[in-house]
């Protein structure tokens, strides 16, 4: 949890700036206004296999195309940009 939702979340600071998948996450936050789109860069989280990386990479990058991931995704307010068709 970052520190802003937490201050809010707890009652400690009455606004606080928070991407809206971490608001949506915490029922003691109320979204009250979002940034138009056209204000920043899109958030995009990637994924990629690394060099140092462990155990079954593809099998884990392979589950996060498939279409149960993105409803995951969906339900936790995340806007999936490449839906598994």
């Amino acid at each position: 949890m970052g520190a802003a939702l937490a201050l809010v979340s707890r009652g400690e600071a009455p606004l606080g700036i928070v991407y809206a998948t971490d608001a949506k996450s915490d029922p003691n936050v109320k979204t009250i206004d979002t940034f138009p789109a056209n204000t920043h860069p899109p958030i995009i989280y990637p994924a990629a296999a690394t060099a140092s990386s462990t155990g079954d990479v593809s099998g884990f990058l392979d589950f996060l195309k498939s279409r149960a991931a993105d409803r995951i995704f969906e339900d936790k307010g995340f806007k999936v940009l490449v839906p598994v068709t």
